[in-house]
């Protein structure tokens, strides 16, 4: 658990710029998901104590899922993004939209974890698989959590 500690800090220290919301946020983005993404994989190593005959498929999948991910937690941060963009003029309309967002991204993530769980149970013992989403879930509640203390609530506009 000591690398899902440092990873913790390493999040801390990364998403504490994110809301900052600089002109230069989706250069910092990219540097954040570097180390996010250097840090996960190695807490992700240290939990799953995965032998040498399962190491090589579980990496290939694991690198294929995160790419997905990737993708859809882009759209998360563009989001987010736009949520800053707006917050000084928020509109109903507005509010709307960005709910709808979250929640396609939301639905996203789990769609993919359906389709995942289902390929990593075909490279994995059902137990390591399981380990594996907790471990997932963990980083991502870590992540969740700092996010959650550093985007500010909607305010109405007067």
């Amino acid at each position: 658990m000591y690398k899902m500690k440092k990873l913790f800090i390493g999040i801390v220290l990364v998403l504490f710029g994110t809301t900052m919301f600089a002109q230069g946020a989706n250069d910092y983005l990219e540097v954040s998901r570097g180390v996010i993404k250097t840090e996960k994989k190695a807490a992700i190593a240290e939990a799953m104590q995965l032998t040498e005959a399962e190491s090589p498929a579980f990496w290939a999948l694991y690198n294929e899922y995160n790419d997905k991910m990737y993708k859809v937690n882009t759209d998360l941060f563009n989001t987010i993004k736009d949520y800053s963009d707006h917050f000084e003029s928020m509109t109903d309309e507005k509010a709307l939209e960005l709910w709808a967002n979250t929640s396609k991204v939301e639905s996203e993530l789990l769609k993919l974890k359906k389709i995942y769980f289902k390929k990593f149970l075909k490279v994995l013992p059902p137990i390591k698989t399981v380990r594996y989403f907790q471990a997932e879930n963990k980083i991502k509640a870590l992540i969740d959590a700092e996010l959650a203390l550093e985007v500010p609530l909607f305010e109405e506009m007067k």
